[in-house]
């Protein structure tokens, strides 16, 4: 039977997801960019729900006929095919109720963001740096895998290898939705290249990945800005190690400081330095919201809690760990080759769980 709660906001959202789609038409809306864009972006996050309510009703009136049909027609094969038809609908009425139940629960609005993934190594001196670098293959290994790009906009080797600092842009669609599950403290246990006892050792890197900001979600005044110039360091020829195109910016009101080094063109890195400013600016804010989720939640599956402990990397056992939600695998070659998406769905249905409790859908 038709769940009405779920009907009455199915309605609402129409009508909704009409009068945006009128407003998208307006030449005044047309003209601020702004306003277009954000209306934009609502209508585009209400087209699956408006989709699946679609069939969700088609289905719901498709079985009341078939209903009707086998408690009134006196056609014994009319009759049978309605069996059918109910035998068929009921199921599918319900799958749909639980996808829409599921797309009715507030997301986080920047999900569909670009993201700022910040790799450092932790504890563990050339250790944690060489996991660092680990974790880097990692995630750029999975990135290939979902057709995403990145670039890397600074970073600081470790001696040993791997680096003490390492900060990309991923770029692609659902980026942040996808990757936030990352943030917080990765640790590893295993022989460091660097031990010559054959000793398990216990070192950690931390992740952070941060929804990259866009233009028109915080405003930067240049005057509250300190640019420093200076040479770039590490590999990348003559140019790079003589030329001062490396940019520095600090955020006097906030103490924030980024750099940039990766291009030759002072203005390019001058640009990318500037988007990732945002972005932290932006965070500061939104790590807000995060922690309203966390002290909601039991599991802290998606928090702004960096400093968690959120996975171990058991290299003796070939084992990995997710914390938040006890899953374990075995197969910890292939997750260090970016194989990391199984442990992500986990983390998805997990949350998904919990968001649908709180909404009391």
């Amino acid at each position: 039977m038709a769940d009405n709660s779920i009907l009455t906001r199915l309605d609402g959202l129409k009508l909704k997801y009409e009068e945006i789609g009128q407003k998208l038409t307006d030449p005044e809306v047309i003209a601020d960019v702004k306003q277009f864009i954000q209306f934009n972006k609502e209508y585009r996050e209400l087209e699956p729900i408006i989709e699946a309510s679609e069939r969700y009703r088609t289905a719901i009136a498709n079985l009341a006929e078939a209903k009707d049909i086998l408690a009134n027609d006196k056609d014994e094969e009319m009759r049978e095919m309605a069996r059918g038809e109910i035998a068929e609908l009921e199921p599918k009425i319900e799958t749909l109720e639980e996808e829409i139940k599921l797309l009715l629960i507030p997301k986080d609005p920047q999900d569909a963001k670009n993201a700022i993934v910040e790799i450092r190594g932790g504890t563990g001196g050339d250790e944690a740096a060489i996991f660092a670098g680990d974790l880097m293959r990692m995630y750029t290994k999975y990135i290939e895998s979902k057709g995403w790009k990145y670039e890397i906009t600074s970073f600081s080797e470790g001696t040993a290898g791997g680096y003490k600092e390492v900060v990309m842009k991923v770029t692609g669609n659902n980026v942040y939705g996808t990757l936030k599950y990352e943030s917080g403290v990765h640790r590893v246990q295993r022989v460091p290249q660097t031990e010559t006892q054959g000793r398990v050792h216990t070192s950690a890197a931390s992740v952070a990945v941060l929804p990259e900001a866009e233009e028109f979600d915080v405003e930067i005044s240049m005057n509250d800005i300190r640019k420093d110039i200076f040479c770039a360091s590490g590999p990348g020829g003559q140019s790079v190690n003589t030329t001062y195109s490396a940019i520095r910016l600090t955020h006097i009101p906030t103490g924030i400081v980024v750099q940039c080094q990766d291009q030759k063109s002072q203005l390019k890195n001058f640009d990318k330095a500037f988007e990732e400013l945002r972005t932290r600016v932006f965070n500061l804010e939104y790590s807000k919201y995060l922690d309203e989720i966390a002290s909601k939640r039991k599991t802290m599956v998606s928090t702004g809690d960096r400093s968690a402990k959120i996975r171990t990397y058991n290299y003796p056992q070939g084992r990995i760990t997710d914390h938040r939600i006890n899953y374990t695998i075995y197969n910890l070659s292939a997750f260090m080759d970016g194989d990391i998406q199984d442990c992500i769905d986990h983390l998805i249905v997990a949350e998904n769980a919990e968001r649908l409790k709180e909404s009391e859908l």
